[in-house]
């Protein structure tokens, strides 16, 4: 199945750039399919539907999980996971993509190199591709898919096999995240869980059946990857497929552990229900598998990159790595450590029971051991958290619906002069208690956060109360004499002039205080991390994984790129083969960490 045909400079210049988080629309748009889909997802799970009508034997699911294996066994278009001449299987994992088209496109085109030389290190293209969650943003809607995800890739690695006959190209097997479950998983199952006809994504081909997979890479090693869906849930036919994976697997067996999110970082009072998933899977492995241990716990969801190591002399890597092309998350507010098993606190919680370890500590970059295994730095982070101050200029709807709130301040202080002053605040404080409590976690720390702001943004608003008394007799056309705010009112005109000069001047300001908000809860209360980033859209240091196995043994390449250009940087290339476009002077990707030899 082709792909659209590259456009000319002008027409992409129409492709998407990065998702306006606080675009009004988007807002009550999301709000709308959030609840929806969570409503639909408990009602009607799609995975048992795929499930009930992928009616095969155990013996089918372990066949095709290790169909790409070198051996006489036929594999779709003579696809095999051939070793190189260093005896190497080289793979690929990028996670986090398909939000503006110049990020999303610049590391497709980086991954579909045939090499990439790192600080003296020669990288291979993986022999599979592994997206590891949230492959459209910011809804899952068949055009986002087109322009965010399938454009960009396949134009980034042209197909050399075009055509409903052309199967010979890579593998490229996909977890949901939570973007792709926000129409019920449907678009996803259609693009990815073909078994006729495989969807060709540029040089790549899908081949997977269900929106989870095991896929056997060599002798030692597998991918395991789980959907667990919105809710952090796993559907029965999802567990009893990995039985029968475990069961099949020979002993020693090494996994590479996929989840849609990084649970390790996301504990909540000690409790992280994502990481409670990666542990039941890990179990499932461990009561059927012999000796099977997981060197590499892999996760998307959060668009930064950061290595956790656990506290058993042979390490097991936590990596998060989300940089496949949506906003940039910080890097800031990451803890030093994190505590995986503490039984006595939270008997739920406990990761293998303990036996990987009861305490992840942060890495150090590998030859450089001064600085944190976090990309960008927290200086960096830190440096473009900055950038919240001047929320108004990256969000200007946002801001002026935040001044419309003052003009129904004033109204409610015109209608009612004395209950306006506690009423104010109140309204404030429930709506900050309400934003923030939904997303963070501290009962104490959201009320005061919710207070403080409240008692800004109602000084702010009896500031405009003032100012639109002050400004109300002296606005032209007024009946001579008059000075009562309410008798101005009465004229049409006049309260609209007000009106507009309340809604402008507060919807700077209070768009002002909002970024303070976010900036000063970010840095210094552990809160709002993604909404202080998610509202500058910056598609800087983007990144993705590079994985080299060698037998028993694997190393791991992090493969950055600090900027991304921008559109109008992009030139058209014409020839077969060939990327459709390229900036001038060449992309300027770096290894960030590694190699990391697990």
């Amino acid at each position: 199945m082709a792909g659209t045909k590259p456009v000319d400079l002008k027409e992409l210049k129409h492709y998407p750039a990065m998702t306006n988080w606080f675009g009004v629309g988007l807002l009550a748009k999301l709000l709308g399919r959030v609840v929806v889909s969570d409503w639909f997802g408990q009602y009607a799970d799609r995975r048992l539907m795929v499930a009930a009508l992928d009616t095969v034997h155990d013996e089918v699911h372990r066949n095709l999980a290790s169909q790409f294996l070198p051996g006489p066994a036929a594999s779709p278009g003579g696809i095999k996971f051939t070793p190189d001449a260093d005896g190497n299987v080289w793979i690929d994992y990028v996670a986090d993509l398909g939000d503006g088209f110049d990020a999303t496109y610049a590391i497709a085109t980086l991954l579909a190199q045939e090499e990439l030389e790192l600080d003296g290190h020669t990288t291979r293209r993986g022999q599979v591709l592994i997206m590891g969650g949230d492959q459209v943003y910011p809804s899952a809607t068949m055009e986002n898919y087109q322009k965010r995800l399938r454009d960009p890739y396949d134009w980034a690695f042209p197909d050399p096999n075009p055509g409903p006959a052309g199967v010979g190209g890579i593998p490229v097997y996909a977890i949901p995240g939570n973007h792709d479950w926000y129409d019920g998983l449907r678009i996803f199952l259609a693009l990815f869980c073909r078994k006729a006809e495989p969807l060709h994504l540029g040089g790549w081909r899908t081949f997977q059946h269900r929106s989870y997979f095991a896929l056997q890479l060599t002798e030692d090693w597998w991918v395991w990857a789980m959907d667990a869906q919105l809710a952090d849930d796993v559907d029965q036919p999802q567990k009893e497929y990995f039985v029968a994976i475990a069961r099949s697997m020979k002993p020693g067996s090494k996994i590479i552990l996929c989840g849609p999110e990084p649970g390790w970082i996301y504990l909540k009072n000690g409790e992280s229900k994502s990481l409670d998933l990666l542990s039941y899977f890990a179990q499932i492995a461990c009561k059927y598998c012999e000796g099977v241990s997981f060197p590499i716990i892999l996760s998307g969801d959060t668009h930064h990159y950061s290595r956790y190591e656990n506290d058993l002399p042979v390490k097991t890597q936590f990596i998060t790595c989300g940089g496949g092309g949506a906003f940039l998350h910080p890097t800031h507010h990451m803890h030093p450590t994190q505590v995986l098993h503490e039984p006595e606190v939270h008997q739920k919680r406990t990761w293998i029971n303990g036996k990987m370890g009861k305490t992840l500590t942060l890495a150090s970059k590998i030859g450089k051991p001064q600085e944190e295994a976090l990309y960008p730095s927290r200086n960096q982070s830190l440096c473009l958290l900055a950038r919240d101050l001047l929320f108004p200029c990256y969000s200007p709807g946002f801001s002026m619906v935040l001044g419309l709130f003052y003009v129904a301040a004033l109204l409610l202080k015109i209608a009612l002069p004395f209950d306006a002053l506690y009423l104010v605040p109140l309204i404030f404080f429930g709506g900050f208690w309400a934003y923030t409590a939904k997303q963070e976690q501290g009962k104490l720390k959201i009320f005061l956060v919710s207070a403080v702001n409240a008692l800004a943004h109602s000084g702010l608003a009896y500031c405009l109360f003032s100012m639109a008394q002050s400004i109300a007799p002296v606005i032209p056309g007024q009946t001579q004499g008059t000075e009562d705010l309410m008798h101005a009112l009465f004229n049409r005109m006049h309260w609209l002039i007000v009106a507009g000069l309340v809604t402008i001047i507060g919807g700077v300001l209070g768009g002002f205080l909002f970024g303070a908000y976010l900036y000063v809860t970010s840095r210094w209360c552990d809160m709002n991390h993604n909404d202080a980033f998610s509202c500058l859209r910056m598609d800087k240091f983007r990144g993705f994984l590079r994985i080299k196995l060698n037998g028993p043994a694997a190393t791991i390449y992090v493969i950055g790129l600090d900027e991304v250009p921008k559109r109008d940087k992009w030139r058209r290339k014409t020839g077969t083969g060939k990327p459709a476009y390229d900036v001038e002077g060449g992309l300027h990707p770096k290894l960030v960490d590694g190699p990391i030899i697990v």
